[in-house]
């Protein structure tokens, strides 16, 4: 009877075979990323392909520190480890120990490499970019003399400000040499103290933009003295030289309009700017006027010579008011005195004299009131109301009147 193997038995044997053989052991595959799966217990589950096949690879949690990237599907990339079966399920796989990007993708992972060093020296950091002038006189370009790049940014300028000077230094922007070239175009430009740079290009693959992620041209724009826009390329493209310039463009075409002012705005601009100035400043010669006016109001008010008109009127005023006064004075005494002389006038013995009476004096002067005051043959002055009479007393004769 021929022999019978167990499942377990024959995965085991091809193992074995597998772990026999030195090249399956230590071997090298390339292909496309696919089915990447990062697992909560930091394995990596995914698949090597080509046109012919497809392979499952896996690395384990421990072999990390072998793969310098994040891996995502579609990446062209070499595996090394060792090919083997999963005992259980009989399946082979490749189990990865360093996984490395093939072709572009070693350059993106010089790439990956050159940008983590330059952002560890702190060449991105915002507190080293300058700002960009926003009324730019000269603008520099480094750029390829031909093309659409600089085709884009001078009708972009000429559209937007035709007085702003544009300098071109016409660099190799691809290829053997590009890097020294762009170098020294930031240097020249910076001799020329322009007041802006523009670096850049039109689109292309990751090859042609290649001079642009170097990194003398990555310190070259960090150590400029001037403001550089980097304008590498379309909006999905992106270099070394965006980070580290003070100013990244999506495009050359959007360089130009950071790079240069709309003169026609800044006119209108400045045009508003003057008639609210000249609004202010009338508005605040009105409210100068019109203090002045309350100055000339209150001198006059209190000028020294409409305190003396006013005081002469209340003078005048006073003066006619004593006056009105005295007269009322005069006046009610003049009355006062007419009555009194009118009292006076009954009382007056030249009145008595004159309706018949007579005044009797004795030789002492003494009016007589009584016949006691005289004796017989005793001179009497008698006066009358037109004249005196000298007499004396014959008789006297006492009479009594009840």
């Amino acid at each position: 009877m021929q022999n019978v193997y167990t499942v377990k038995q024959v995965n085991a044997y091809i193992k074995n075979m597998f772990t026999q053989d030195f090249m399956l052991s230590r071997i090298y595959v390339k292909g496309e990323v696919s089915n990447v799966k990062y697992h909560t217990s930091g394995h990596v589950y995914f698949s090597l392909k080509d046109a012919s096949g497809v392979i499952a690879c896996i690395l384990f949690a421990g072999n990390r520190g072998g793969l310098g990237f994040r891996m995502q599907d579609g990446q062209q990339v070499i595996v090394f480890g060792s090919v083997t079966t999963y005992e259980r399920d009989g399946r082979y796989q490749l189990y990865a120990k360093e996984i490395r990007l093939d072709g572009l993708g070693l350059l993106y992972e010089r790439f990956q490499a050159l940008k983590e060093e330059l952002g560890e020296m702190g060449m991105f950091d915002e507190g080293y970019k300058q700002p960009v002038p926003r009324f730019a006189k000269t603008v520099g370009i480094v750029t390829a003399p031909t093309g659409a790049a600089i085709m884009d940014i001078m009708n972009i300028s000429r559209r937007r400000n035709p007085y702003v000077q544009l300098i071109l230094y016409p660099a190799q922007v691809q290829g053997e040499g590009a890097k020294e070239s762009i170098v020294r175009g930031i240097h020249a430009l910076e001799k020329e103290e322009v007041d802006v740079i523009i670096v850049g290009r039109g689109g292309g693959s990751i090859e042609d933009l290649w001079a642009f992620n170097e990194e003398v041209v990555a310190r070259a724009i960090f150590d400029c003295r001037i403001p550089v826009i980097s304008a590498v390329g379309h909006e999905t493209d992106t270099t070394i030289a965006d980070y580290v310039a003070d100013l990244r463009a999506p495009t050359p075409s959007a360089a130009a309009e950071l790079a240069v002012w709309e003169y026609q705005t800044a006119a209108l601009s400045l045009q508003d700017s003057r008639m609210r100035l000249l609004q202010r400043m009338y508005a605040a010669v009105e409210k100068e006027r019109m203090r002045l006016d309350r100055y000339v109001l209150q001198l006059k008010l209190f000028h020294p010579q409409t305190t003396l008109q006013t005081q002469k009127q209340y003078l005048a005023e006073t003066e006619e008011q004593l006056r009105r006064f005295m007269k009322e004075r005069i006046l009610s005494a003049r009355h006062r005195m007419a009555l009194a002389a009118e009292t006076m006038k009954g009382l007056s013995p030249l009145e008595k004299l004159s309706r018949g009476y007579a005044y009797v004096e004795d030789k002492r002067g003494t009016a007589v009131i009584s016949i006691d005051q005289v004796e017989s043959r005793e001179p009497l002055t008698i006066y009358v109301a037109d004249g005196v009479i000298q007499a004396e007393v014959l008789e006297k004769k006492e009479e009594y009147h009840g």
